[in-house]
Order: C-alpha cells, then sequence, then structure tokens
C-alpha cells in the first residue's frame, strides 16, 4: 500500500532540512534554494564533483566581484 502523500511530503522536507543543516555545518555557503537547485540537479544526473567544482568556481568569483566593488569605495573614503 503506498505511503499518503502528506507523510511523503514530510519525509521529503525532513531530509532537506537534514542536508541543509549538514551543508551548513560544511560551510557550504549554500542557502536553502541554491542547495535545492544542486539538489534537483544531482538527482537529474548532473555529476556531484563537477557540479561542486562550478560552485565554487562561482563562490569566488562573486567574492572577487564583491571585493572589486568595494575598494573603489574603500580609496574614496581614504581620500577625504
Amino acid at each position: 500500500m503506498p505511503e499518503p502523500v502528506s507523510h511523503q511530503v514530510n519525509a521529503a522536507r525532513k531530509t532537506f532540512e537534514t542536508l541543509y543543516q549538514i551543508s551548513k555545518l560544511l560551510n557550504t555557503n549554500l542557502d536553502p534554494t541554491t542547495l535545492s537547485i544542486c539538489i534537483r540537479l544531482c538527482e537529474n544526473g548532473v555529476n556531484p564533483h563537477a557540479l561542486a567544482t562550478v560552485m565554487k568556481e562561482l563562490q569566488r568569483e562573486v567574492k572577487e566581484m564583491n571585493n572589486a566593488q568595494l575598494e573603489p569605495a574603500n580609496k574614496a573614503s581614504t581620500n577625504k
């Protein structure tokens, strides 16, 4: 006999919450939405190692862009 849909939804939610807690413990810096997308990509056949490499690279690039935006602001405040 199949499980009721509500039980399946609750089990999926609990599993996701556990995965999110593991993600936080590992300092992945993934928000719930991004983690959810990564999980769906893996479920659809994306290589997890390749996905992890891409995510690290994207996080590094975002950090560099944020630093580049802060540098002109820091220079302007020190020149006053």
